[in-house]
């Protein structure tokens, strides 16, 4: 465990750590950095990643299901746990189970602590995130257009269309220029970094947390149910080896900074969820650890 924060936890630290003194010594728009990782690097990452991956179809689509079977399963276990509290509380507590930050922390804890090969496997857990945040946000905090209006959202995102480029590229068997790659490669190697020092900066500009009730729920479900629940049904789902490790590692991640912005933008309980993604976030830096401590003995599962 001490190796496990000391070389897969402390390298995200210290970089989203300058984040967070630079929002504390400069005024800084989340915004903009936003916009630029969202729109200009991550769409990178996401095509260099597929351009280079040797996770197959058929094993990325196995993947991609148990993603989503435990982000659901989450959900509902969120919705039996916070039962009797007001439902725009309960909405948001489901929110904050489901949606976890598998973008600006789970991209570098994976390729920290399983290389390469874990980076890839992670790259598609991210992107099922990213279809899963825009459709199931807000048809659980209960916006006018709900999923479909959520659809819409994720096919505006360019990292959709790389994927898709990518995935035509390669079942095509289509040449790539050289140079246009390395291109490509170098836009996505900005990635990991830009988006940790956007992690920090957020957790810098970030308010006193509310530690009430549904906020102690919703994290404890997050850190501490989900990893467990993650090995549960990907052993079920018949995953082994490196996918069921990248399914367990993605569950620890905390709860995504984009459930709040959804909250915020939905007139949700955002207060709610603000302070489970700050409290989360910390809380990981250990249950983090714990679960890559734990990574060589889940590979040898089943």
């Amino acid at each position: 465990m001490v190796q496990a924060l000391l070389n897969v936890v402390l390298p995200v630290v210290l970089v989203a750590g300058v984040g967070a003194l630079l929002a504390r010594r400069f005024t800084l728009s989340q915004d903009t950095l936003g916009k630029v990782s969202l729109n200009g690097l991550t769409p990178a990452l996401a095509l260099s990643s597929l351009l280079g991956t040797t996770v197959r179809l058929g094993e990325g689509l196995h993947l991609a299901t148990a993603y989503f079977v435990l982000a659901l399963s989450g959900a509902l276990l969120a919705r039996l746990a916070a039962a009797r509290v007001p439902s725009a509380t309960r909405r948001a507590v489901m929110a904050s189970v489901a949606i976890g930050n598998n973008g600006n922390f789970g991209l570098p804890i994976a390729l920290f602590a399983l290389g390469q090969p874990g980076l890839d496997q992670a790259v598609v857990i991210f992107l099922c995130s990213v279809l899963l945040t825009f459709t199931l946000g807000p048809l659980l905090y209960g916006s006018a257009g709900g999923a479909r209006a959520g659809l819409r959202a994720v096919l505006r995102l360019p990292v959709v269309w790389c994927i898709a480029a990518a995935l035509l590229v390669r079942v095509l068997h289509l040449p790539v220029p050289l140079g246009v790659r390395r291109g490509i490669d170098l836009l996505g190697q900005a990635a990991l970094p830009m988006v940790l020092l956007s992690l920090g900066i957020q957790l810098g500009q970030a308010g006193r947390l509310a530690l009430t009730p549904p906020v102690l729920t919703a994290t404890g479900l997050r850190v501490l149910a989900m990893p467990a629940l993650a090995l549960a049904l990907g052993l079920g789902l018949g995953l082994r080896g490196l996918p069921l490790q990248g399914l367990v590692l993605a569950s620890a991640m905390p709860t995504a900074v984009n459930a709040f912005l959804l909250a915020r933008e939905y007139h949700a309980d955002a207060d709610t969820v603000a302070s489970a993604v700050a409290l989360s976030t910390l809380a990981s830096l250990l249950t983090v650890a714990l679960v890559v401590a734990a990574l060589p003995l889940i590979g040898r599962l089943g």
